[in-house]
This record gives structure tokens, C-alpha cells and sequence, in this order.
């Protein structure tokens, strides 16, 4: 089946700041809808927050007002696979933090 030439949007997943604990916290606790080829977690917190991809390690670390975004080059273009929970831990504060997520339909 050939990949359509256009992009489709998962909703828009979020945890409260205030959620956050020393212990991982899914922010799309169903994990991706749809493989995604690019996704953006927008830390809108005044906390620091590091974030993983499997709920045990550490993959990355995202300072208070800061955006990570992931996007996976062609021929991986579905590099984030379905299912996929991506999580953050740290220390409670005010705010929240976002995944966003883009994925080409079959």
C-alpha cells in the first residue's frame, strides 16, 4: 500500500506539572495512537522534567518552557512506533507538559 502525500495529526496528549513525581509519568498514558514520524514535547512548566521513551531510562532532558522535537528522515519515517508511552519525571511545579505527534497514513 503506498503512503499518502499528506500528514495526519494524533491528539494532543498532557500531564500537569503538579503530576510530575522523582518516578517516571506517562503523558500519553495509551501510547501513540498511530507510528509517528515526529513528535514535540513542549515542557509549558516551570520545572525541568527528563524524559523517557520506556518509563525506566533516562533518554533525555528538557529544561522549563523548552521544546524537544523528533523527527524521523525517510526511510524511517514511522520511527515511533505505535503503542509508544513517552513519559517524564522531576519535581512538581505549575504548568503543563505536551506531546504532539505528526504520522503519514497508509
Amino acid at each position: 500500500m503506498a503512503t499518502k502525500n499528506f500528514i495526519l495529526h494524533v491528539p494532543l496528549a498532557s500531564i500537569s506539572s503538579a503530576a510530575v513525581t522523582a518516578s517516571y509519568q506517562a503523558i500519553n498514558s495509551g501510547g501513540l495512537p498511530n507510528a509517528c514520524h515526529g513528535i514535540t514535547i513542549t515542557n509549558d512548566s516551570n520545572q525541568d522534567v527528563t524524559v523517557s521513551f520506556d518509563g525506566t531510562n533516562d533518554h533525555d532532558y528538557l529544561p522549563a518552557g523548552e521544546s524537544l522535537t523528533i523527527n524521523t528522515p525517510p526511510p524511517l519515517l514511522n520511527g515511533n512506533r505505535a503503542g509508544t508511552v513517552v513519559s517524564v519525571k522531576g519535581t512538581a511545579g505549575t504548568g503543563n507538559v505536551y506531546l504532539a505527534g505528526s504520522y503519514l497514513p497508509q
